[in-house]
């Protein structure tokens, strides 16, 4: 895969590759005519993974709600994994998404509207409230989301995926992560 630029939520241009604007990523991800890399065409997906967090947590919450949010992506929406990797000696790696992934943050309120727009939409998401800082397992954690109501969860985080569009809308007043 080669670099994509794209524009990112407060319309600064932003220069991603496969792993986002850090490093390399998914499916042989790298610069264009990186060490060993053929010089390709850029790829421009129409689609696009986006994270939400709210702006006042921790650095390790920042962290844990991000990883936590993307693993539910890879389960619901098997088309955002890429292939498993293998490097020179021929030792296998777990596959990981096939395209960059936008991580932004944004007010309590922002996040709210995002988390409601993107229900409106039926954008395919995944949701962190603060209830869940206190479980340790998958089954408190389910169950402390379903004892909220929609409207009362108290987010720290969201996941979304969908057409580029339709995510850009979704995530609107968002700013991109520091």
């Amino acid at each position: 895969m080669s670099s994509e630029t794209d524009m990112n939520p407060s319309g600064a241009s932003d220069v991603s590759g496969p792993g986002g604007p850090n490093g390399p990523g998914p499916s042989g991800g790298g610069a264009v005519g990186g060490a060993g890399l053929p010089d390709v065409a850029p790829v421009r997906f129409d689609t696009k993974i986006t994270v939400v967090l709210r702006d006042d947590l921790e650095p390790w919450q920042r962290l844990n709600v991000t990883a936590f949010l993307v693993s539910g992506l890879g389960t619901a929406v098997p088309e955002v994994v890429g292939e498993p990797y293998e490097d020179a000696d021929g030792i296998s790696y777990l596959p990981m998404f096939r395209q960059p992934v936008l991580v932004l943050e944004a007010s309590k309120e922002t996040l709210a509207a995002a988390h409601a727009r993107a229900l409106s939409r039926a954008l395919p998401r995944a949701v962190f409230t603060s209830d869940l800082f206190g479980t340790g397992n998958d089954r408190d954690n389910r169950a402390a989301v379903r004892a909220v109501p929609t409207g009362g969860l108290d987010l720290v985080g969201i996941a979304v995926y969908g057409a580029r569009n339709a995510v850009d809308k979704v995530v609107k007043g968002a700013r991109m992560h520091p």
